[in-house]
């Protein structure tokens, strides 16, 4: 699983990627939250949330979160994968 975190800063947020334990892979920052939000669910994301089936199935990672590195390198920043 892929997971995202989205981190307000002063004048922008960043969304952190972070895989199944803990580890932030990625990232990428957007003048809102709105934006962030908009951009996550053109990517697929979904709010954890929102999802009570999924919710019975897996957890979150748990912080404390830590660098990490994706097998296939910066995934999302790269605009690989991407939208």
């Amino acid at each position: 699983q892929n997971w995202a975190l989205i981190e307000p800063a002063e004048n922008s947020v960043t969304i952190f990627f972070i895989d199944d334990t803990s580890g932030v892979f990625d990232k990428l920052t957007f003048e809102n939250r709105e934006d962030a939000i908009l951009a996550l669910r053109r990517n697929g994301f979904g709010l954890y949330s929102d999802d009570a089936e999924f919710q019975e199935i897996t957890l979150p990672p748990k912080p404390p979160f830590h660098e990490s590195a994706h097998s296939n390198g910066l995934i999302y920043s790269s605009g690989r994968f991407w939208k």
